[in-house]
């Protein structure tokens, strides 16, 4: 009869698509199903009596074992995203679960644990970033979009760029891939933050020097430009220099010619130039501030990156972007963010835009001993705004269809419910809304706010 049992046990366990494996007190395996062979790569006879972390080789096996933590305190894991290395030394993604196996006494006599492929969706998912990614910048807003399309086009182009936007919207990024699309992509590219430097440093770091031109200058000093040629010159907040230098830099952008601090002689600048500001030039050059017709040399293409808070749409791609890279960067193993801290990160207005969102998610990946991000977890100036605000809607995975979804609720609740308006604010057709509203189930009142002329 117990043979009769064990026979069939067997036959479920290798019907299950899931590889599922037990383990007895001493954590070798008992019994491993034929999905298990599959995905490991390992047949069922290496695997029987061995401990289960020679067979897996998983990246939490040696400090952060699922199965051991529920052994130890008897809660069960439930869909924890982790690796394990298979049988031709390929890391595999797969989803855990585990539960402990106790006999007819109620006593703890091993675990077991259940795990799904995950390369399938992990493909999938990497299509996904590719589309919304572009040389490290993240969006699927529609004017990032379009200055995705303007930047492909300067690929074969030597043209001046300006980069205009606020701080910590990204335009070094944009810089960088400027640069990575261009025919001077084996070259490099060099960056000058001309706010960081006193401006009598500023134009020896820029022009360099010879021997002799001021009192410390022992020997001769190749300047950025010269360091940049072939390459890029990224002019990071070029809004911030002297008049007098403006003159300097306005002929090596005009003749693409120079000398350095001390020299008669005329060099030459194979470079191409890439300027960025967080100010209005406009105004400075209505202000006398900013020279007119260097305004006019380096503003030849002109890229303004939209704040944060205009593409908060974008939140949840950038929330689990950052995620990823600090859990690889510090071994943690962070699933996503709680209901209320999604719903906080789409209220705050960010000041400091993409920089700021990723400051917090440091912190909160150093601070969170947790699967989920909570309020807890989050710098003081943010958790101390949450006590104002109410989670819209409950949810309980927070990948980003969740977060998407939460986002949605919030402006329809914002907009009264009116559709027409929360789709001009999320930048959608409303005909894209509403299929999203059903698609995501979110269930909207008995009156809607709808007036006859919105529709």
């Amino acid at each position: 009869m117990e043979n009769i049992q064990e026979n069939q046990t067997r036959i479920i366990l290798d019907s299950i698509a899931d590889g599922v494996f037990t383990v007895d007190s001493d954590w070798r395996i008992t019994s491993f199903n034929r999905a298990a062979e599959n995905i490991t790569g390992i047949g069922k006879k290496d695997a029987l009596g061995r401990h289960c972390w020679e067979v897996f080789r998983a990246s939490i096996c040696e400090s952060h074992c699922a199965l051991r933590h529920t052994v130890q305190t008897g809660g069960p894991v439930v869909n924890r995203s982790i690796f394990i290395v298979n049988s031709n030394g390929d890391r595999v993604p797969i989803s855990i679960s585990t539960a402990l196996l106790k006999d007819n006494r109620g006593k703890v006599i091993g675990g077991v644990e259940t795990f799904r492929d995950l390369s399938l969706v992990e493909a999938l998912k990497k299509e996904l970033d590719k589309s919304h990614s572009f040389y490290d910048i993240i969006s699927k807003n529609k004017e990032m979009q379009r200055l995705f399309g303007i930047m492909e086009q300067l690929a074969d182009s030597d043209s001046t760029v300006l980069i205009e936007g606020e701080s910590g919207t990204g335009k070094e990024l944009f810089a960088k891939a400027i640069h990575s699309m261009s025919s001077r992509r084996k070259r490099p590219v060099v960056t000058i933050n001309c706010g960081a430097i006193p401006d009598n440093l500023l134009e020896s770091e820029l022009f360099g020097y010879k021997a002799g031109a001021f009192t410390d200058a022992k020997k001769d000093k190749a300047g950025r430009i010269a360091l940049a040629e072939g390459g890029t010159l990224f002019l990071d907040e070029i809004g911030d220099i002297s008049p007098a230098l403006q003159v300097r830099l306005l002929r090596v952008i005009q003749d693409k010619t120079y000398e350095p601090l001390g020299s008669t002689k005329t060099e030459k600048a194979d470079v191409r130039f890439v300027a960025a500001t967080n100010k209005e030039l406009e105004r400075l050059v209505k202000e006398k501030r900013f020279r007119e017709d260097l305004y006019y040399r380096i503003n030849v293409v002109r890229l303004k990156l939209p704040p944060l808070r205009d593409r908060k749409g974008d939140i949840p791609l950038l929330v689990s972007h950052f995620i990823k890279r600090f859990n690889e960067l510090k071994g943690k193993h962070i699933l996503g963010l709680k209901p209320e801290v999604i719903s906080l990160l789409m209220s705050h207005p960010f000041p400091g835009n993409i920089r700021e969102l990723e400051n917090i998610l440091d912190y909160a990946t150093v601070v969170c001993k947790d699967e989920y991000i909570g309020i807890e977890h989050l710098p003081d100036f943010l958790a101390g705004t949450a006590r104002s605000l109410t989670p819209p809607v409950t949810i309980v995975n927070t990948d980003i269809k969740d977060m998407e979804r939460n986002y949605i609720y919030s402006a329809l609740k914002k907009n009264s419910w009116n559709r027409k308006t929360t789709a001009n604010s999320l930048g959608m057709h409303p005909t894209t809304l509403w299929r999203k509203i059903k698609q995501m189930g979110i269930i909207m009142p008995d009156h809607d706010g709808r007036s006859k002329n919105l529709g």
